[in-house]
């Protein structure tokens, strides 16, 4: 999807050769062949993400402008690739206009050029499924919330590539006891609809890692009461964020419900147990967040409602066509 939506952005008339790889480590064997003159690399990837493909073409020497095009727009994701050596950063989904003046003042594309048709030979076909086409737009809008929780807490948000699964209410809980069997868990809901599509926003913090959360937030809480005001506020931050992300992305203007208190200090099977009356069949999209230099994680899930697949579906093809 996001090559996808970046290939329509270039500038029609600009002679290249485009060439594509899904993750750092084929980008860097394209480039070894010399196959890339210039790359728009992304940074969330699996295998060797664009830190690693960026510090790779760097002791390699390899020969290649790098403008890097992300969803982690982190004012320190930002220096850290130009520290690395990239040449420009343009935030996802990349605006025709803003990738058209970037080529130019890099001296990279002179909009005079009459060329002929772009040659397409070497591109992957664009087969994209609303799966994939999901993933990519929660990548954005994790980038969105994870730059805003930079700024709240004064760290650096790692990122993982989203997971979206569908999922019947039992596989959901048997996943989710599987990944945090014999953790104590506060758990935090929120609501959400607009446009023929619900759902439940759903955040996890691991107690353990409670006592750290407060003290980068310079909270002192005093209380199990205040302690829970500290996750809701949070919790506040990056869902609305993460939603609202998703909402620009998909033309949709979602209304949220007040974030609730599932639980403090519960095991995973707890939590199911008291909620399990308000999932059944959901598409699921997961985002672990953690933060690093610190032993501090939480996992977002945005459980989509089945009524409400088919909309988001048809919304999720509407950016592919």
């Amino acid at each position: 999807m996001a090559r996808k939506q970046l290939i329509r952005a270039l500038p029609q008339q600009w002679p290249v050769t485009i060439s594509q790889a899904s993750n750092g480590q084929e980008a860097l064997a394209l480039l070894r062949q010399g196959a890339g003159q210039v790359m728009l690399l992304d940074l969330t990837m699996p295998v060797l993400d664009g830190y690693q493909t960026l510090a790779a073409i760097r002791d390699e020497g390899l020969s290649c402008k790098v403008i890097v095009v992300s969803g982690d727009v982190q004012e320190e994701a930002q220096r850290r690739v130009q520290q690395l050596g990239a040449l420009a950063f343009i935030r996802k989904p990349a605006e025709p206009a803003i990738l058209e003046r970037t080529l130019s003042q890099l001296g990279l594309f002179d909009g005079q050029t009459q060329a002929p048709a772009r040659d397409h030979s070497s591109q992957v076909p664009l087969k994209v499924n609303s799966r994939d086409a999901l993933r990519e737009v929660s990548n954005v809008a994790m980038g969105r919330a994870a730059a805003l929780l930079a700024k709240v807490l004064g760290v650096f948000v790692q990122l993982p590539v989203p997971q979206v699964n569908i999922f019947e209410v039992s596989e959901l809980h048997m996943t989710l006891t599987d990944a945090m069997h014999g953790e104590r868990l506060s758990a935090v809901c929120q609501g959400f609809i607009g446009d023929g599509i619900a759902g439940e926003a759903l955040l996890l913090f691991h107690d353990a890692e409670v006592a750290d959360m407060a003290r980068l937030l310079k909270w002192q809480p005093r209380s199990e009461v205040e302690t829970a005001e500290m996750l809701l506020d949070l919790s506040s931050i990056i869902i609305g964020a993460c939603l609202a992300g998703i909402a620009e992305q998909i033309d949709v203007r979602f209304s949220q419900g007040h974030p609730q208190s599932l639980g403090q200090h519960q095991s995973i099977e707890r939590l199911i147990h008291l909620n399990q009356r308000r999932w059944k069949q959901t598409l699921a999209v997961e985002i672990s967040y953690s933060l690093e230099a610190h032993h501090i994680h939480f996992d977002l899930l945005l459980l989509f409602t089945e009524d409400s697949i088919k909309r988001l579906t048809h919304k999720i093809n509407y950016l592919m066509s």
